[in-house]
């Protein structure tokens, strides 16, 4: 028979006996556990830590301003213009576009010989004209391996020829010329006119580079601000106007009827030099550091610019940088000088 205070599964309870004593002294002893209550969870669980977050991450490091370099941003401008507009052109290319342009500047009573070697293009980054002008040249000389342009700022400025890029003396062109690209260099003075003509166009004409320091207008070309817009080019062809072509080793242009080539790989008859009181024979094919294309400028034009170069920049002079200006300023490092590179094994 089942006890009234009993249920089915737990033991019978046991009835307790009062004592006032323990009651008042010490706390009933506890009940023995229930096994109904083991398979009820505990309505009070015990949650695990939670888990710290991630520390902070640390404030981005500061940006530091590059340092300032004369031109630079200019420069940077300029070469993302040039590349948005396309690869450099090819040098032959580029040539044949700018004659097909200049057609109407030849006089229609002479024949027409170009003689250019191929040069490559450097964009300048400030006022480095002058080195990357000879930069170009090493091309033309076939430097062994090549130079680094900035093997030759380095250079440049150890010699102390330079402090911001910039060259203000033929001469120390001439010797940096030497040293880096293991060249000839003749330096010419008193203008690219009279005896000198000559020498420039044989030089020419034998695929050498000339380095000529000029006054630099709005579209490169020459123009004359007393030395105040002074910059450098270099030339390594010259288109010729003569009154009939020799008859040995040159070849028509198939696009540009009256104008010849040298035949590669054939000896060829040198042609009669134009004399220099004729205007509009003679034309130098030249770069710069400020445009992937060759320029075409009338000899008479970049004679009377290289020899007008007398006074420094008032522009440069106030910018509050250091330039290596030899003495005598720079009429004494530029004016009417010019730069003849060739190989050295080579002579005149």
């Amino acid at each position: 028979m089942t006890s009234p205070c009993s249920f089915p599964g737990r033991p019978p309870l046991t009835p307790r006996t009062h004592d006032p004593q323990a009651s008042i002294t010490s706390p009933p002893p506890p009940l023995p556990p229930d096994p109904l209550d083991r398979a009820v969870p505990s309505p009070f669980c015990v949650l695990p830590s939670p888990t710290p977050p991630p520390p902070p991450l640390p404030p981005p490091p500061m940006k530091v301003a590059p340092p300032l370099i004369y031109g630079l941003e200019k420069s940077r401008l300029l070469k993302e213009a040039l590349e948005k507009a396309g690869p450099a052109p090819k040098g032959r290319e580029d040539v044949k576009r700018l004659l097909e342009q200049c057609k109407d500047r030849f006089r229609g009573d002479l024949q027409w010989i170009l003689f250019c070697a191929d040069l490559p293009s450097l964009i300048q980054e400030g006022p480095q004209c002058g080195l990357v002008a000879l930069w170009m040249a090493a091309a033309v000389l076939k430097t062994p391996g090549g130079i680094p342009l900035e093997t030759l700022v380095r250079v440049a400025m150890e010699r102390g020829y330079t402090m911001q890029g910039e060259m203000f003396s033929v001469a120390d062109m001439g010797k940096l010329a030497q040293e880096t690209l293991g060249c000839q260099a003749e330096l010419l003075c008193g203008g690219l006119g009279g005896p000198n003509r000559d020498c420039v166009l044989k030089h020419l004409i034998a695929g050498q580079p000339l380095l000529v320091p000029y006054d630099e207008d709005h579209n490169h070309a020459p123009c004359q601000k007393k030395g105040h817009k002074a910059h450098w080019a270099v030339s390594a062809g010259v288109l010729l106007g003569v009154r009939s072509v020799p008859s040995s080793g040159y070849v028509e242009d198939s696009q540009l009827p009256g104008l010849f080539h040298p035949v590669p790989g054939r000896p060829c008859q040198p042609p009669p030099l134009p004399e220099e009181d004729s205007p509009g024979t003679v034309f130098l094919l030249s770069k710069q550091g400020k445009s992937w294309h060759y320029q075409l400028w009338d000899y008479e034009q970049v004679r009377d610019s290289n020899l007008q170069l007398t006074d420094f920049s008032p522009a440069r002079a106030a910018d509050g940088r250091v330039y290596v200006v030899p003495a005598g300023g720079v009429q004494a490092g530029l004016c009417g000088q010019a730069l003849l590179l060739s190989p050295r094994e080579s002579s005149h």
